[in-house]
């Protein structure tokens, strides 16, 4: 059985992995989730009743988390562009910023998306506040962190980078990083030049209607 990926495209874990994805050229099947698409969905919840996505499917298994399934397509898929470095010390920074921009740029973002949506007991313009006092800080760590850098751990596309390219593409929708940050805005447009990411942005472009804080006329 070939790899097949259940998501959406306009979701930014789903991107998270088609770039690791594209990075590779790794076939794989993409099975979209939607109302066009109920045996897509059908089949999801019965190998993931937790009702999270992606989901890569790798013949008989199933594996879920994106940080996960990308380590398991350089395990069990390599390609060209490894997203892990060799050394176990490399490797650690790089899982330390993939965590980074999942836990303090993407979950912030969502902490402003999912009170528009009122998925939490937090007021739309109380989440938005929350989610740019969040965002602030992040980018001025970032700031100086990637000073000096091509990627985020260096000169090697990784891992972090899979992360950080739709962390920093939907938080700047969000919360626009400022010129006080030339560091960290140089390299979310180096992260969209990047031909993985870019294919991922252009699928994922007809649903930019569905994105509920208003997607800007950029990017």
């Amino acid at each position: 059985m070939s790899l097949a990926l259940y998501g959406h495209p306009f979701s930014s874990y789903t991107q998270k992995v088609l770039i690791a994805l594209y990075e590779n050229g790794t076939p794989f099947e993409f099975r979209s989730l939607g109302p066009d698409t109920p045996q897509h969905s059908a089949e999801w919840l019965k190998r993931w009743p937790l009702r999270k996505f992606p989901l890569l499917v790798d013949g008989e298994r199933n594996i879920v988390e994106t940080s996960i399934i990308i380590e398991h397509l350089q395990l069990a898929h390599s390609g060209p562009v490894p997203l892990l470095p060799a050394d176990p010390m490399a490797a650690l920074e790089v899982r330390f910023l993939d965590r980074f921009f999942d836990l303090h740029v993407m979950e912030a973002m969502q902490v402003a998306v999912d009170s528009a949506l009122k998925r939490v007991p937090v007021k739309s313009e109380e989440g938005l506040v929350l989610a740019r006092e969040r965002l602030e800080r992040a980018y001025a760590w970032l700031e100086e962190q990637l000073a000096g850098r091509t990627w985020a751990a260096g000169a090697d596309f990784t891992l972090a980078d899979c992360a950080a390219a739709p962390s920093l593409f939907y938080a700047d929708w969000t919360h626009r990083i400022s010129e006080a940050y030339p560091v960290l805005r140089a390299y979310r447009a180096r992260l969209l030049a990047r031909p993985s990411f870019a294919r991922a942005v252009e699928e994922a472009r007809p649903f930019r209607p569905i994105f509920p804080l208003g997607a800007p006329d950029r990017d």
